[in-house]
């Protein structure tokens, strides 16, 4: 019996372009050249609206459907309307529309990112779906779905195909093997059609090698001193060692597409701001969005004495990454306040100018904490912008994720600052299984009194857990060694240590709090502000109203440094 293959693909001209159609050449390839290549038939459609899909399922009734495109997260898959736009199709269609083939689909795979709500629901009613759990790159989407079709041309089961599909993206070097998540119903009789390989098949001899593979990259999985990464700053887009913090990531994503989002990502320095704005962005990137990006470290101090000067470099500064001419002079007379200039500016010429969506980047906005006046103006105007595009058709275009490590505290009319509306996200530590997955990444074969050793130094903390698995996987160090000299001028934390120190001693009264903290044994309530201030710094995380140091480090360190017993 033939098994028909649908593969239907949709890319949105207002969306990133995809490599379809490399991804159903490599698939087309692979089945060619198996030795089971008869028993397969392929369907491709192209550009595929809602109508297009329901219609091919109808017409050729095949066995296993793959999905090509963009996913959506909770809003489903993205398919074309009659404009060739985007249209998204929710997942309880999608699970009506297969609930309706249950007895003929066999497999369905939604090669698209963060499609592994889809897959669940699909699941239903389908033995085997595939999805994934994140955003995923052409090049490993690609790699996933040649090595899952290669392996059905040999005869293997849906769910050996889906293991060949995550080898292929290991050998290949790519950090995205644990994307795919397979949904496989025990019970379902699986097989293409098993069959004995002769002793000196070519199949035989791929499948022995690609098992080997396996083999190794599961008992190593990660691991190339060459790919390790010195910790600091923002964690590249394609550095295999940025750990997700579930759900935190899909739900900015799923905010980021709503009409006037506002997000504001709060954490202390070093748990990760920066690199999930980058992420955020990068994700509205795929779907054609324009996104600028300010960080206001590189604001000169001279423009924050002035609204009307700052207000014009904010105004240039977004129009140069928008690739605009800057246009800030004639908007800019000596009559017009400096909030409506600004105004004016965005709504007149950038959000004229720019057809699609504008996610707005705003990073360390706390420099604008230090300068009362000119924040109270600039947040109260941000604030009003994300009002108006609760109704203003132009201000949705406008989406704005915002970033500060310290509290505000700022005299700010909550009602005319940012600060307590759209999604609050405030940044945890790392859980014991995201920094289980952080230490095999570094190629580390660690017991739990290891895993446990490192969590109760360090606690969860992302940067000092990532330095010290680098001096430790590029053998520089010890584990042992590390617990002796972390809290020392010896050891890899100085200069980060040396800082906050720095940071405690030039205000006696965070000082004295935090000797307060440390003289306990048990978390201890101390007064409002210092405990706020202190947990911006990094140094004591909250347990109810109380605090406690951050991590033994910090308690090892403070107490040899201020002298406490």
């Amino acid at each position: 019996m033939v098994k028909k293959i649908l593969i239907v693909s949709a890319n949105p001209k207002d969306t990133s372009k995809l490599r379809l159609d490399e991804e159903v050449r490599e698939i087309q390839a692979g089945l060619e050249r198996a030795r089971k290549r008869e028993e397969f038939a392929i369907i491709t459609r192209w550009a595929v609206r809602p109508d297009d899909l329901r219609r091919a399922l109808l017409d050729y009734e095949p066995e296993i459907v793959h999905f090509s495109g963009h996913g959506g997260g909770k809003y489903g898959l993205t398919l074309e309307d009659n404009a060739g736009n985007l249209q998204m199709v929710s997942t309880e269609s999608l699970v009506r529309l297969f609930k309706l083939f249950k007895d003929k689909v066999e497999c369905v795979l939604l090669n698209a990112c963060y499609s592994e709500e889809q897959a669940q629901a699909i699941y239903q009613h389908v033995n085997c779906v595939i999805g994934m759990n994140q955003a995923i790159g052409d090049e490993a989407a690609i790699e996933f779905a040649t090595g899952f079709y290669d392996a059905l041309g040999a005869g293997r089961s849906y769910g050996d195909a889906f293991d060949f599909g995550c080898v292929s993206i290991d050998l290949e070097s790519i950090p995205e093997s644990c994307k795919p998540v397979l949904k496989l119903k025990d019970n379902c009789n699986n097989k293409i059609d098993s069959y004995v390989i002769s002793d000196n098949s070519d199949d035989k001899r791929r499948v022995e090698q690609l098992e080997a593979s396996l083999e190794k990259h599961q008992n190593n999985r990660y691991f190339d001193v060459n790919l390790l990464e010195y910790p600091q700053g923002q964690v590249p887009l394609d550095s295999l060692f940025y750990i997700e913090r579930p759900p935190i990531e899909i739900d900015c994503n799923e905010a980021i597409l709503r009409p006037g989002a506002l997000i504001r990502i709060k954490a202390p320095r070093q748990l990760g701001k920066t690199s999930l704005l980058s992420r955020i962005l990068n994700f509205a990137n795929t779907h054609n969005y324009k996104t600028p990006y300010l960080n206001f470290q590189l604001v000169d101090i001279e423009l924050l004495d002035s609204l009307d000067k700052f207000l014009q470099w904010f105004c240039r500064s977004i129009s140069e990454e928008l690739n605009l001419p800057d246009k800030v002079n004639h908007f800019w007379d000596d009559i017009t306040a400096s909030k409506s200039k600004c105004t004016n500016y965005l709504q007149r010429y950038l959000l004229n100018e720019i057809k699609n969506p504008i996610i707005l980047g705003l990073d360390e906005v706390d420099q604008i904490f230090k300068h009362p006046t000119i924040a109270s103006d600039f947040f109260g105007m941000l604030r009003a912008w994300h009002e108006r595009g609760k109704n203003n058709a132009v201000w949705q275009k406008l989406r704005l994720v915002i970033v500060h490590s310290q509290e505000v505290y700022v005299p700010l009319n909550i009602n005319q600052s940012p600060f307590n509306v759209g999604l609050p996200v405030e940044l945890p530590e790392l859980n014991l299984e995201q920094l289980k997955d952080l230490i095999e990444r570094h190629g580390l074969a660690w017991d739990n009194s290891q895993l446990q050793k490192l969590s109760n130094l360090l606690g969860g903390h992302p940067y000092l857990l990532r330095m010290a698995l680098y001096e430790i996987a590029r053998g520089r160090i010890t584990l042992e060694k590390l617990e002796e000299i972390a809290p020392t001028e010896e050891g890899p934390y100085s200069d980060h240590l040396r800082r906050h120190l720095l940071n405690l001693q030039e205000n006696t009264e965070l000082q004295a709090a935090m000797v307060s903290v440390l003289v306990s044994k048990q978390p201890v309530v101390i007064g409002v502000s210092e405990a706020f201030k202190l947990r911006s710094m990094g140094l004591v995380k909250f347990q109810g109203n109380a605090v406690t140091p951050l991590c033994n480090l910090y308690r090892q360190y403070f107490c040899a440094r201020l002298g406490v017993n």
